[in-house]
């Protein structure tokens, strides 16, 4: 007998693509999780139950929590609420009493799957079926429905781990127009910690309004989904690049790709989790890096001119990107990670040089 963790009308289902993920807190907040179930790989979740300091958005974007076993209690001190009261709470379908290791191999072999979570038991398993096969990830746009709706100044308003870090606080503040293709709040926080002044635009924000602001610089967050499957985006990145320093995470990263003139294609598992390898090819350092993508920049595709700066040693995609003379860098994973890992954390500082240097142009 499988058991639902939410709380949902018993006719309610849903279809989306299932990845392998390894922790919790922060994944229900990601926005880069939309449309899309996540399998946990750690038989055991929910012990730590949910603190709200942890959020990454402002509400949960993900389909759904496949899970071997719930924890049925809590023993954390920053603990405020269940992750099963949690997720009811926010309609988010939940479900364990699974065998995940089997689901893992059949990820390994297969790479990414479609799957159903129903609580209407009148449905059959050959209906339930004919529903997986009628969804598909893409050239679906994810990025529209987990944008701000308007601008505003980012201010942080959480007890956050980077508090603490103002070794690589400037001497001087900057301007950065960040747009939200499905930010983190992390990636606010760090910036935050380096003294910048940050304005979060939606994804739809025109070019022309962001250079009225005349940012020192320009961030392209992460986001869910098919990066083309939102052409708009990718032409406002192509009327920023080489008008002032732009950095891409993730989303970010694809976006300037195919701003470009690149091709993204869609990779048979996508990158997920916090232990990933990725080799730093301007100094040769290797960082352990975390990861959240399915879909990667092909370097074959660039134009003369564009760096491939960082390489996924697990198997050689492309990890991070550099044009010198359009002030353009970008990174495939989360520089910005919480609870880590943190090697990445320099790329930050860099951003920060590179705006400082544009200015001293001025």
């Amino acid at each position: 007998m499988l058991n639902i963790i939410s709380r949902q009308q018993r006719t309610t289902q849903s279809k989306k693509e299932i990845m392998s993920i390894p922790r919790y807190q922060e994944i229900l907040t990601d926005p880069s999780y939309a449309g899309q179930f996540v399998l946990m790989t750690n038989p055991h979740i929910g012990n730590t139950g949910v603190n709200f300091d942890d959020e990454e958005s402002r509400q949960c974007f993900l389909a759904g929590l496949v899970i071997r076993s719930l924890s049925i209690s809590t023993s954390n001190w920053r603990c405020t609420q269940t992750l099963g009261d949690y997720l009811a709470e926010r309609n988010i379908m939940g479900i364990y009493d699974v065998d995940t290791r089997a689901i893992t191999r059949r990820l390994r072999q297969d790479g990414s799957l479609i799957g159903v979570l129903s609580t209407d038991e009148s449905k059959t398993d050959e209906e339930l079926i004919k529903t997986s096969r009628t969804w598909n990830i893409v050239g679906v746009d994810l990025i529209s429905g987990v944008s701000c709706k308007a601008p505003y100044e980012w201010v942080d308003r959480t007890n956050s781990e980077w508090g603490f870090n103002v070794n690589g606080r400037n001497e001087e503040s900057f301007h950065v127009v960040a747009y939200d293709f499905g930010i983190k709040q992390n990636i606010l926080r760090r910036l935050a910690s380096y003294g910048c002044k940050i304005t979060v635009v939606p994804s739809t924000w025109p070019a022309s309004e962001t250079l009225k602001m005349k940012p020192d610089g320009v961030l392209f967050s992460n986001g869910p989904g098919d990066p083309s499957a939102v052409p708009y985006a990718v032409e406002t990145v192509k009327e920023i690049i080489g008008k002032v320093p732009v950095f891409g995470i993730c989303m970010g990263h694809q976006l300037l790709g195919q701003a470009l003139g690149g091709k993204t294609f869609k990779m048979k598992f996508g990158h997920h989790g916090g232990n990933h390898p990725v080799r730093n090819l301007r100094n040769g350092r290797v960082e352990i890096s975390a990861q959240n993508h399915n879909y990667a920049v092909d370097p074959e595709s660039l134009p003369e001119g564009t760096e491939v700066t960082h390489v996924n040693l697990n198997d050689g995609s492309c990890a991070g990107l550099a044009f010198s003379q359009l002030k353009l860098m970008s990174l495939q994973y989360h520089p910005e990670a919480s609870p880590g890992p943190h090697d990445s954390d320099p790329v930050f500082g860099e951003f920060m040089q590179l705006m400082k240097l544009e200015k001293k142009k001025a």
